[in-house]
């Protein structure tokens, strides 16, 4: 049985994940904050012997990430390299979850070999993260696949993000209100997420790396207007046409290679994932 290490494994994405993994045969070992800060040597110590890791733990917000940019790179590229330490000492894998890093794009949809532009602290530590990895495995010969996640939501995710905060905004408020109703995003639900992860776990081999998205956009405006009619509401908008600095207006994610290479594809539409946490928070 193989033995996999999954850091962050209380998060959101890790409470989802440890789950499945066990449930398709693998010996899971979840480790959180708990046991100390990721980015200090010492913590990897305390880890037992894996044959993978899952590398999830990280900062992830990305408006704090513009006040506390020191932060998100000390625990998203340190925290990175002690993984991959880790994984050099132990002859582990190593699957890291970094991010969209593409900027805005010259065109759609992104595929993985598109110019990466970092146009936030938070997309940087990721770049920097995935640099380091690159390093480690033409250096030490690690196998390290890659998942640049597009959009995540669903069950558990904190309350901070858009979806989740249209959602409470849509069961508790009598009006709802957002910065912006025009940025588009190709959102991907936690668990087609999931099954791509664990895809990676079984076929990682040399450095890859995987859009993980559905390929689809769809707009603030386009995401209330789904969920008012699937929660039977009709509230009003009001939109505080308040622009993020570097806002990306659109994002279609290329996953052709997913497809091919992990064997995977989303199965979970919007309405169809939208309408499951509206059920779920009810």
């Amino acid at each position: 049985m193989r033995k996999i290490l999954i850091t962050g494994g209380s998060g959101f994405i890790g409470k989802h994940l440890v789950p499945k993994l066990k449930e398709v045969g693998f010996e899971v070992f979840p480790v959180d904050s708990s046991w100390g800060d990721v980015s200090n040597p010492s913590t990897w110590v305390k880890f037992p012997k894996v044959d993978v890791v899952i590398h999830l733990a990280g900062k992830s917000f990305v408006p704090a990430s513009w006040s506390d940019p020191s932060t998100f790179i000390k625990c998203n590229l340190l925290g990175t390299i002690e993984a991959l330490n880790y994984c050099k000492a132990n002859n582990a894998s190593l699957i890291f979850m970094s991010s969209y890093l593409y900027g805005n794009p010259l065109h759609l949809p992104i595929n993985e070999e598109d110019t990466v532009n970092a146009l936030n602290p938070y997309a940087l530590s990721k770049q920097l993260a995935e640099e380091a990895c690159r390093f480690y495995c033409k250096s030490f010969s690690l196998d390290i696949s890659i998942i640049r996640p597009f959009n995540v939501y669903g069950i558990g995710q904190p309350k901070d993000f858009l979806i989740p905060s249209l959602i409470s905004q849509i069961k508790n408020s009598n009006i709802i209100t957002v910065k912006d109703l025009e940025p588009k995003r190709d959102y991907v639900y936690i668990d087609d997420l999931i099954t791509a992860i664990i895809s990676s776990v079984n076929t990682i081999n040399g450095y890859k790396i995987f859009n993980i998205g559905s390929g689809e956009s769809y707009s603030v405006a386009e995401l209330i207007q789904t969920l008012q009619k699937i929660a039977g509401t009709n509230l009003s908008i009001e939109s505080l046409n308040e622009r993020r600095k570097d806002e990306i207006m659109n994002t279609v994610a290329d996953i052709s290679k997913a497809k091919s290479e992990l064997n995977w594809q989303p199965k979970i539409t919007l309405y169809q994932g939208l309408s499951t946490l509206i059920e779920y928070y009810s």
